[in-house]
């Protein structure tokens, strides 16, 4: 008895944050390419400048790192305030980090979702482009 009760809380003390993971909707790179399309939603790629150059980028992609939203946000700040309306949605390499700044931006008020990981936008046939240029 004693021991599953102990199994139990450690349960439930290793998902403490398990919900935060639930509510972030993960959706599919053609959804998130038509909801950016319609102008209900902005499209962000949260990796680093090193893994954009190496790449490329979704064509319509803000390039915003993950490690700004974490830190001193100088680049999300101002992009933040202008689509507070709008539904971000987060793309990484893997899903992962797209999946831990949705979470935290939801828990900001916005409204986010995961597109998952570059190589699903472009196994999807879906427009890239160079960093360096404008976001179509």
């Amino acid at each position: 008895m004693r021991s599953a009760i102990l199994v139990s809380l450690l349960f439930l003390v290793g998902c403490a944050g398990c919900s935060l993971a639930a509510d972030t909707p993960v959706i599919a790179p053609a959804e998130a390419a038509k909801r950016v399309a319609d102008g209900k939603a902005v499209l962000i790629d949260v990796r680093g400048p090193d893994e954009w150059a190496e790449t490329g980028v979704a064509a319509p992609a803000a390039l915003l790192p993950l490690s700004d939203l974490t830190g001193a946000r100088k680049q999300w700040k101002a992009f933040l305030e202008k689509n507070r309306d709008k539904e971000l949605i987060l793309y990484c390499a893997s899903g992962y980090r797209a999946g831990r700044a949705a979470q935290l931006l939801a828990g900001e008020g916005f409204r986010t979702a995961n597109a998952g990981g570059f190589g699903d936008w472009q196994a999807a046939g879906l427009p890239v482009r160079k960093p360096e240029e404008p976001a179509r």
